[in-house]
């Protein structure tokens, strides 16, 4: 299925516009969603109640807007005001600065979008990227768009250009907060932690490496209970000490390069036990009705291939 653009913009370079349209780099449609029912199966419906009185249901065109600035006590707007102070939606992202591609922490990162040329817009958009890639620069840019003003990274892929929405200083937790206690280790201790990393380093990441267990384990519950099967909890291995066990870390890291080394370095390992197993279809007296079920979902595609539609 081919991408659509959800927003056809104009890139700011100096005096030089590029027609470009933006697609959007991710799929939410991998979560796993289940419905809220009731025990006999029918979907259950949010209501907005009162909280002065709770028996009465107020409709959304009911609703207003308000803005709590003291307890219990809001400033309320209508629509219109709403609309009059909201960033304006612009169609042109304007490059501000030029910065090294290693600059931006990816702690501010947000969501990622692709940036490919529009009409007439192919020659400065590849000269801008293959620029950008020669001089191992990004681009840092202001964009309003949806009602909110952003500032985004734009850098150069092998590919293409890549707009990377970011987050505002104040969105963005210190560590400094936590006051993380400060433990020097040992020469040995750091030595044998070097080691380890030697042991299992990879030169790049590759994303087709990892697979989503957890969702493909609720994929496999999820067409075990259409089959009419059960699904039972496992009891979950022990991966660590508790938190109030004496560690030796030395030992602990020598063990851990002992284990490296029979497993095979540069292999993800496993550290969870599966959540949950599916077991023998249900008792004999509701074979039955078992029966029925799985007549039902022959046809039924698997609930993975459903997910990917």
């Amino acid at each position: 299925m081919a991408a659509r653009s959800i927003a056809s913009l104009s890139l700011s370079f100096g005096l030089v516009s590029i027609p470009v349209k933006l697609y959007s780099a991710t799929e939410s449609s991998g979560t796993v969603k289940f419905n809220l029912l009731t025990k006999d199966g029918s979907r259950v419906k949010q209501q907005y109640v009162s909280e002065k009185d709770p028996s009465v249901v107020v409709p959304r065109a009911e609703m207003v807007k308000g803005y709590e600035f003291e307890k219990d006590r809001y400033v309320l707007f209508t629509p219109d005001e709403l609309k009059a102070v909201e960033e304006s939606s612009t169609h042109t992202i304007d490059i501000v600065a030029f910065i090294p591609e290693k600059a931006v922490d990816p702690i501010y990162y947000d969501k990622a979008y692709f940036i490919a040329p529009d009409k007439r817009g192919a020659k400065p958009y590849t000269l801008l990227r293959a620029a950008m890639r020669k001089s191992g620069r990004c681009a840092l840019a202001k964009w309003a768009w949806k009602g909110k003003q952003y500032v985004v990274q734009v850098r150069a892929a092998e590919d293409g250009l890549v707009l990377q929405q970011l987050l505002y200083a104040d969105e963005v937790r210190s560590l400094k907060d936590l006051e993380i206690e400060e433990i020097k280790p040992s020469d040995a201790e750091v030595q044998l932690a070097l080691q380890l990393i030697d042991q299992i380093s990879q030169d790049s990441y590759e994303p087709t490496q990892f697979v989503d267990e957890e969702k493909k384990r609720i994929l496999e519950a999820i067409d075990a209970k259409i089959a009419g099967k059960q699904v039972v909890a496992v009891e979950e291995r022990e991966t660590a000490p508790g938190s109030g066990q004496i560690i030796d870390l030395t030992e602990m890291l020598r063990a851990s390069l002992v284990r490296a080394g029979a497993g095979g370095a540069k292999r993800p390992a496993a550290t969870r036990a599966p959540a949950a197993e599916v077991v023998t279809p249900l008792a004999s007296k509701e074979r039955k009705g078992v029966k029925r079920a799985a007549a039902k979902t022959t046809t039924a595609a698997p609930a993975a291939a459903r997910l990917r539609k």
